[in-house]
């Protein structure tokens, strides 16, 4: 799959071969969904907490005696009764509200959106992107010259993907609200549907083949999108000595175990 890539300037200087395994997957929206719905769980952190009538200062007192005031009887001022008292089955921060989804099924929902991008139109590729020192209206002319490729590019948000972390492009990004910077090691997909437009450097595509395309297994894949050979480890020599450990243990429990039975 061929895009045309552009300079700073919106000029077109040459041609790029996107990865097909990257920007050519066709997935359904319940993985995107699924993907989404986990990111989103796994950002979310319990604040919420109510302490119970143990927890709560004080009442270690009984009130008033058990007979003979009239009025009913009690045993804590910090009972949940009382103003004051604990709460009974209130929010407590030791929730969990992470979510699992697996390495592979995240990898082809990241690769699905990518690939909507393209096809939609709203994906753009640049060679570079220098900006010597933080300047807000460096990255609004970007954006200015890159609407002659996708109109909505200065009305509608756009995400601007780096090979690394740039802090002169987020410094100068980060006062335009349309815009956003993110490394191609970070990249997400919600990140990615947040925003209408992609406006990706060409070398992100070598960074995002070196973080993304690793299976569970741990194969890899190269440049031209093809599994690269990758060694296998060998077995340290602690790793044996703990195994071998572990047996000879093994075998004392037995011996010990045969001759109380004897």
């Amino acid at each position: 799959m061929e895009t045309i890539v552009y300079n700073q300037k919106g000029e077109k200087v040459g041609t790029f071969d996107l990865p097909e395994y990257i920007f050519n997957v066709s997935s359904g929206a319940d993985l995107v969904h699924q993907a989404v719905r986990t990111q989103r769980a796994n950002a979310r952190e319990s604040i919420a907490h109510t302490k119970d009538r143990s927890e709560v200062r004080g009442g270690g007192r009984k009130p008033w005696r058990q007979k003979g005031t009239g009025r009913a009887r009690h045993g804590s001022r910090r009972s949940p009764l009382w103003s004051g008292g604990g709460v009974t089955f209130g929010p407590r921060s030791e929730r969990d509200y992470s979510l699992k989804i697996n390495k592979k099924q995240k990898q082809k929902a990241l690769f699905a959106v990518l690939t909507s991008k393209v096809q939609g139109g709203k994906f753009v590729m640049m060679d570079t992107l220098s900006i010597p020192e933080p300047k807000t209206k460096a990255i609004i002319g970007v954006l200015h010259a890159m609407a002659k490729v996708i109109p909505t590019m200065e009305t509608k948000k756009t995400l601007i993907i780096t090979p690394s972390a740039n802090k002169n492009i987020m410094l100068s990004a980060r006062n335009i609200q349309n815009a956003s910077v993110i490394a191609a090691s970070s990249l997400n997909v919600y990140d990615l549907l947040a925003h209408a437009n992609v406006m990706m450097m060409k070398d992100s595509i070598a960074v995002m083949q070196q973080t993304y395309t690793r299976t569970v297994k741990g194969a890899a894949r190269n440049v031209s999108g093809e599994k690269a050979e990758v060694p296998v480890r060998a077995t340290t020599k602690k790793k044996k000595a703990r195994k071998a450990a572990k047996k000879g243990a093994k075998k004392t429990i037995k011996k010990s175990i045969k001759k109380r039975i004897k």
